[in-house]
């Protein structure tokens, strides 16, 4: 896909991978909006030339922002990027609100999005429609139960949306990033790929049409699957 000149919409695009899938598709000559819930990240954004929509979208309002501010322009890209974590603890159901809030986010509002703007899609000549999961949607780990379970849930809604649209101008893409440098991996060790390093992969899956974007170690991951999934499922329960 030629970039240059499209208009884009990164939702969680002011900060994290969102921030920088946004900045490397501005710098191929993109026009992107970013949708974000800070608005000091938000105003920083817009220093850098870029549209911006403050919306959460664990609400239906959040949602509804998103789609006003984006009516009535030629979007031609939709990179549902967003995600939180959940703090849910098995048998403890003061988690239980956590859990909703990354159900609502991590799903609810991608597949929102991507039935709200697909009219707005379908009136360009070619457009896009970018999901971005996780590794763990191949392979859930016992201490991410609903993370997990929004990942994987995208993953089938995505590879289900991609065979209804197969006829169509709109292209479905699946990203699936690894363990990312970002706020909400700080708390945890071990070897995590750069921001830029995975929105870079993600944007050359983008202009080269990539129907599944495996990022860094996902690849592996995949391969592994591929050939065990009950060793890809045995080695991430743990991770």
């Amino acid at each position: 896909m030629e970039l240059r000149g499209k208009l884009a919409l990164v939702t969680g695009g002011s900060d994290g991978i969102g921030r920088e899938i946004a900045l490397q598709l501005q710098g191929l000559g993109a026009d992107v909006i970013v949708t974000g819930r800070s608005a000091e990240k938000l105003q920083a954004m817009a220093t850098l030339g870029f549209g911006t929509i403050a919306g959460d979208l664990s609400t239906a309002a959040g949602v509804d922002a998103v789609v006003t501010g984006v009516a009535g322009k030629p979007l031609a890209i939709l990179v549902n990027n967003a995600g939180i974590g959940s703090e849910y603890e098995l048998e403890d159901a003061g988690t239980l609100g956590s859990a909703e809030l990354c159900i609502r986010t991590n799903l609810d509002a991608p597949i929102a999005l991507c039935t709200r703007l697909l009219p707005a899609l379908r009136a360009q000549r070619e457009a896009t429609i970018v999901n971005v999961t996780s590794g763990l949607a191949i392979a859930p780990r016992a201490g991410g139960a609903i993370y997990c379970a929004t990942k994987a849930g995208l993953r089938s809604y995505t590879q289900a949306i991609r065979h209804l649209l197969k006829d169509s101008n709109v292209r479905v893409i699946e990203a699936l990033p690894p363990v990312v440098e970002t706020n909400m991996t700080a708390g945890r060790s071990g070897k995590k790929m750069s921001a830029h390093d995975c929105a870079a992969e993600i944007v050359h899956g983008i202009r080269t049409g990539k129907a599944e974007i495996n990022v860094g170690m996902v690849k592996i991951l995949q391969l592994v699957h591929s050939i065990s999934p009950a060793l890809a499922r045995r080695i991430m329960i743990k991770f």
